[in-house]
């Protein structure tokens, strides 16, 4: 199966993946509150909740510096293409079907950006 998908389309998603990775802290803290819930964690749980944002956040970015600066290796279908597209599209697949699932909607907060 021979599928070719744009180039500026791959640089527009990687462009979206660093936007996410960017913006990332400032939904964090302005929106969720989120340091002062992580603060009533014991210290050991801060700091695991804080390196997993982390985790979150470098993934994002890392994502789409790769989608912007191998665009043409992502489309070359090799194995290792393949690959790393794939695992960008599970990390997605999986990310939103557990924000739907898991995290209710109803306590995301109503203020003006949000709505």
């Amino acid at each position: 199966m021979n599928i070719s998908i744009p180039n500026w389309l791959i640089i527009l998603g990687g462009i979206g993946q660093i936007f996410i990775a960017l913006i990332y802290p400032y939904i964090r803290h302005q929106v969720f509150d989120w340091y002062n819930d992580v603060k009533q964690l014991k210290p050991i749980n801060q700091e695991i909740a804080k390196t997993y944002g982390r985790y979150i956040q470098g993934l994002n970015f890392s994502f789409g510096v790769i989608a912007i600066v191998l665009t043409q290796d992502l489309q070359n279908q090799s194995k290792l293409a393949v690959a790393i597209t794939g695992l960008i599209a599970a990390y997605w697949v999986e990310k939103v079907a557990t924000q739907i699932a898991y995290y209710p909607m109803y306590e995301i907060p109503k203020n003006y950006i949000l709505k």
